[in-house]
């Protein structure tokens, strides 16, 4: 594509609008950027960020606002800028560069590349002028230039170096061995766990500042009920949702903690993190009778419901700072709290008001405070305080809002949709069907599925495959055999256009290469990254196990099952010695080997009703009256449990199919 600035009326990226007025001649990606590269004999620079991230935002203030450093990017370099979440696969290939080059990543992502799009040099942020030990970003771009037109040879060897390195690090798991071999998942489960166990610290978490959530480390402790899981479970959980990770006044995680105790939050929410914890805290919720945990979820999907909610799907992020400060519309000071009270007569709760939230002075962030529950304070607001909590929130509303990036990623909302399904609330879960119907109009063109509503770039394998793990999401919360139909196509899809090779079948079973992050239909990437690592969101690896498998154990497809059991297998030896860097894929790896179904044939009854109530892992309801295989023959209103094609008798009252699962369990 062009200039950035030549075709704003066509881009549907806030971040990519947010840098027309740069005097920098920003391209976007494409082939158009890289044939002018050729042919004005430049190297490029990219610049990777997404709408939300605060140092985006300043080294776009510090550099690429300013003429100078704009003069001498335009004069060396084609300039191309990419939004992240549009084009994760262009990120996740750089990253991995920066990465390799420098030890670390993170946004701003700063690459500079041969016209043939490998890159020679990677850092992330860097101030304008050298700073702290940071080279600054003018003598870089300065020489950059110089070893261009001075050192070629020397720049082409480095790019040619960092390639073959590149090529490994992307499709790590090509480079594993596969093994058929049966795999443990018992003994996998309980590594994980001690694992987990070992590392979560006396704030919860399973880290050193920064400190970020890990739903799937959670998922994996609820798995035991012992007394040291549950207590890193609930260490956890409560610290992230008491602390100020945690918006109370307005709800919502914030992105991550800047401090190990979870007070400090660097403030943009992402919309996949909102998914992934209400899911988490759901299912806690459930397996530990902790109903505060409960209304965390809700709390949480209310908040994406009022503030991230769009006509059509859900947008992605809100930033982090609110008319170029950080977190402003967040932090307070007692002053503050009592003038928002006395303009609603309420100043008598000013003093129940600040020890509620911890609102103190000078506060922990700058001098200002970042609400979080006092020792002994319940997660819901007191009735007492609820006439407060409203004034709090009508002065805040007062204040400079953050800028909210509007485009409607494919895999963020299937996500949410999944934890709307899973909620338990009833108008929750019809939010949830709404949206996925929604979502089949807006990001499938009849042949083809896109990331974003604005239909620019292709889906990645995530993005197809967690709408297949939703709609059968759909098919468990309401037994419409129509959900089940529905995930048959993108799941067809996801073989067609991202598998690796022959897809297995029961013919040959151990063929095929797994799945490529990026549609066959992408051609302007140097080469086709696999993600195999659980991070901040679980890998497309993962994630299409669990779907595949999942959609398979409901509609008795033995050609999907072994689909996802070979990627189970590309993966075995990573699995067994490293389950704390894919904890996703040994939850999938769960569904696809030992996975269980309950059939409940018929209208939904109290069994289907109780298996919904559950927190059941690597199980999978089968019920109503739609194109199953499983519910062929069954009795109506009687609830089956099996595995592996074996059925256990039929039950007709919830204790005994209770018993029936403890023991299919374990």
């Amino acid at each position: 594509m062009p200039l950035i600035r030549d075709v704003t009326g066509e881009i549907g990226s806030a971040y990519l609008l947010s840098h027309a007025a740069n005097p920098v001649d920003w391209w976007t990606w494409g082939e158009d950027a890289f044939e002018a590269a050729h042919r004005l004999d430049r190297p490029v620079f990219l610049s990777i960020g997404y709408a939300a991230c605060h140092w985006c935002h300043v080294m776009a203030h510090e550099s690429f606002e300013d003429e100078q450093v704009a003069t001498i990017m335009n004069r060396g370099f084609i300039s191309i800028k990419v939004d992240r979440e549009e084009r994760p696969d262009v990120d996740a290939l750089y990253m991995a560069a920066t990465q390799l080059l420098s030890g670390h990543g993170g946004w701003p992502m700063s690459v500079f590349l041969l016209p043939d799009g490998r890159p020679f040099m990677a850092g992330t942020y860097y101030p304008p002028v050298d700073r702290h030990g940071q080279v600054g970003f003018t003598r870089l771009l300065n020489a950059m230039d110089e070893a261009w037109t001075g050192q070629r040879a020397v720049v082409v060897a480095q790019a040619d170096e960092l390639f073959g390195a590149l090529q490994r690090e992307v499709a790590f798991v090509d480079h594993l061995d596969a093994r058929d071999e049966a795999i443990d998942l018992r003994a996998v489960r309980q590594r994980l766990r001690d694992d987990l166990v070992a590392r979560v610290d006396a704030d919860g978490g399973f880290g050193a500042a920064p400190k970020f959530p890990r739903p799937s480390y959670v998922n994996a402790l609820l798995d035991f009920d012992d007394v040291e899981a549950r207590d890193a479970v609930s260490r956890t959980l409560d610290a992230m949702s008491r602390r100020g990770l945690y918006d109370h006044l307005r709800g919502g995680f914030a992105r991550y903690s800047v401090d190990s105790e979870w007070h400090v939050p660097h403030f943009e929410k992402m919309l996949s993190d909102q998914a992934l914890l209400a899911r988490t805290y759901r299912r806690a919720a459930r397996v530990c009778h902790r109903d505060d945990w409960y209304d965390v979820a809700l709390d949480t999907l209310h908040f994406v419901e009022n503030d991230l909610a769009l006509a059509s799907g859900c947008a992605s992020s809100l930033d982090a700072d609110a008319a170029g400060v950080e977190g402003s519309h967040v932090t307070w000071t007692p002053d503050e709290v009592g003038r928002a009270l006395a303009s609603r007569g309420l100043s008598h709760l000013l003093t129940s008001t600040v020890e509620r939230w911890r609102i103190s002075s000078p506060g922990e962030f700058e001098g200002r405070s970042i609400p979080r529950l006092a020792i002994g304070q319940p997660f819901v607001t007191p009735t007492s305080l609820v006439p407060a909590l409203a004034a709090l929130r009508e002065a805040r509303a007062q204040r400079p809002q953050p800028a909210r990036d509007e485009k409607v990623v494919l895999e963020w909302n299937a996500m949410y949709a999944s934890a709307l399904l899973q909620s338990g609330d009833e108008g929750l879960v019809h939010r949830g069907l709404d949206l996925l119907t929604s979502l089949s109009a807006s990001h499938f063109d009849g042949a083809v599925w896109w990331r974003t509503e604005r239909r620019r770039a292709h889906a990645t394998s995530s993005d197809v495959a967690w709408m297949v793990d939703a709609l059968v999401d759909a098919f468990e919360a309401t037994g419409g055999g129509e959900w089940l139909t529905r995930a048959a196509a993108p799941a067809a899809y996801l073989l067609a256009h991202y598998w690796d090779g022959p897809v297995p079948s029961s013919e040959s079973p151990h063929v095929g290469r797994g799945l490529f992050t990026q549609c066959d239909l992408v051609t302007d990437l140097a080469t086709r990254p696999k993600e195999i690592f659980d991070g901040a969101t679980p890998s497309s690896h993962a994630t299409s196990c669990r779907a595949l498998a999942r959609l398979a154990l409901c509609t008795g497809d033995p050609h999907l099952l072994i689909v996802a059991q070979r990627l189970v297998e590309l993966a075995a030896t990573l699995i067994e010695s490293h389950p704390g860097a894919v904890p996703d894929l040994v939850d999938a790896a769960g569904y696809a080997l030992d996975g269980i179904e309950v059939v409940v044939s018929g209208p939904t009854n109290e069994l289907a009703e109780h298996v919904r109530s559950m927190a059941m892992p690597r199980t999978v309801l089968v019920t109503g009256s739609g194109p199953s295989a499983l519910l062929e023959g069954r009795r109506v209103g009687l609830a089956y449990v099996c595995r592996a094609g074996v059925c256990q008798l039929p039950v007709s009252d919830v204790a005994a199919l209770e018993a029936q699962l403890r023991q299919a369990l374990h």
